[in-house]
């Protein structure tokens, strides 16, 4: 029987915190107990910060419980389009920041003493079709990644590949239990965290800022940081800078020894393997058949497709035992959103494009700096209030000229229906059937079946419709 939920969160026993029942005041507010949101937490009270986390369900309990578990400087073939577009002083610095951040997590893990599964591997991207992968090869190994050419043939997965990239020394992990050990370092060190308690507005209060919660809790900080999926509500606009993303994964164990590097094509559909230690010597994770959140796409198609893949590669019939789904946002210009918020008092990090462990964790080092007012190398190439080149202005106006037919056609279609509209903006939404959710296309927000707010930037409940 397939459990439907993520591997990660299934076998791991997070610490549990009480919702916040009284107003507070300190140093920092975190809002968001993701990986950014908890490494951010962690270093500034490590600096003497008093610091308070919010987050609106269980930490860990969204997207970064729902990660592949992959930390590594390897974001499938970007390199060769980073220089072409923004030049070898920004394409060297997303390489050097991200090659830093899997030396980082490392670090962390040995100092905190947090079981967490974590292993040094190669990682690969290949290629199936006519992509020649010779240049991104050379590129990265020019901007300094440990990078070099490789034979389709080390890949460990039945297939043939034409071409192949190798990245040696990146780490894999459980993120849950990392995200776990980060928490008990954090409160450890005095920091509080309060879960169950939804943050739906961030404003000035004089020269401080002030969060108010859905229970009416308010928290009074020096500073905040909004370090949820996407910034709540309008926050610095980045519903309308940025476009969300679905990606699903299984785990299954094989009739074999499974691959032990980590694996991810640059060929559409995409397929991201790594080892699942769970699973024994034949577990595998397959992550992929991505598409934009919301789309009128068969969601329960898309986890069968993953299957099919590992059922034709291995000539087997297999029954994952866990499958779940996991929501990102992409930037016009490739580049995450790090830093503060253009009109707004807070800061955020957004914009992960599916690499959320190694680019969290440089946005964590960034957003730390930045309250402690100190220069960090990284925070230029991540700017938050960047406008972007032509080409990703381009880019903004295709994306919200898709929004607004979307608000269009989905407010006609809703005048024959009962389907509810999102409460961050009021676009239509579309039921998810493979997870049961209503999803979001404009913006990315999701809900629970009942109604409950689950990714932004919507914070409040859905009012369903009585059958």
């Amino acid at each position: 029987m397939t459990m439907q939920n993520s591997v990660w969160l299934a076998t791991a026993n997070l610490p549990t915190y009480d919702a916040l029942d009284d107003d507070q005041e300190c140093d920092v507010l975190v809002v968001g107990g993701g990986l950014i949101g908890l490494t951010t937490a962690l270093h500034l009270q490590q600096e003497g910060l008093a610091v308070v986390l919010l987050d609106g369900g269980r930490i860990g309990g969204r997207t970064s419980g729902n990660t592949t578990g992959k930390v590594t400087s390897q974001h499938s073939a970007i390199y060769a389009s980073l220089l072409d577009r923004h030049g070898r002083d920004k394409a060297q610095q997303y390489a050097q920041a991200n090659q830093a951040a899997v030396d980082e997590v490392e670090d962390l893990v040995r100092r905190l003493g947090i079981d967490c599964e974590l292993t040094r591997t190669p990682s690969y991207v290949y290629a199936n079709g006519d992509l020649d992968l010779a240049r991104e090869a050379e590129v990265a190994r020019d901007l300094g990644l440990p990078a070099s050419a490789a034979d389709p043939a080390e890949l460990g997965l039945p297939l043939t590949a034409a071409s192949a990239v190798r990245f040696d020394d990146q780490v894999l992990l459980h993120p849950v239990r990392y995200l776990g050990g980060l928490a008990a370092a954090f409160t450890a060190a005095g920091g509080l965290i309060f879960e169950h308690s939804r943050v739906t507005d961030v404003g000035s209060k004089g020269d401080r800022v002030e969060a108010r919660t859905s229970s009416g809790r308010t928290v009074v900080a020096d500073h905040a940081v909004v370090a949820t999926l996407l910034p709540i509500g309008l926050i610095g606009g980045y519903f309308a800078r940025t476009r969300p993303n679905q990606s699903h994964g299984i785990a299954v164990e094989l009739p074999v020894e499974a691959p032990t590097a980590m694996t991810i094509s640059a060929d559409s559909p995409s397929r991201s393997t790594r080892p699942w230690p769970g699973g024994g010597p034949n577990g595998l994770i397959v992550v992929g058949s991505g598409h934009e959140t919301g789309a009128e796409e068969d969601t329960d198609a898309s986890y069968r497709s993953l299957v099919d893949w590992v059922g034709e590669l291995w000539h087997t019939k297999v029954e994952p035992q866990y499958r779940w789904s996991a929501e990102d946002f992409s930037t016009p210009d490739q580049l995450p959103y790090v830093g503060k918020a253009p009109g707004s008092p807070v800061l955020i990090a957004t914009g992960m494009q599916k690499w959320g462990l190694s680019n969290g964790t440089v946005a964590a080092g960034i957003l730390r700096d930045t309250v402690l007012g100190r220069d960090n190398r990284w925070s230029g190439t991540f700017d938050a209030g960047r406008i972007g080149d032509a080409r990703a202005v381009a880019k903004l106006v295709q994306d919200n000229l898709k929004v607004g037919k979307e608000f269009a056609v989905g407010h006609v279609r809703r005048l024959h229906t009962k389907a509810p509209v999102c409460t961050h903006l009021g676009c239509p939404l579309r039921w998810n059937e493979g997870d049961g959710t209503w999803d979001c296309n404009c913006h990315g927000s999701r809900f629970a079946a009942d109604g409950a707010v689950l990714d932004g930037p919507a914070t409040k409940p859905l009012a369903l419709p009585d059958n």
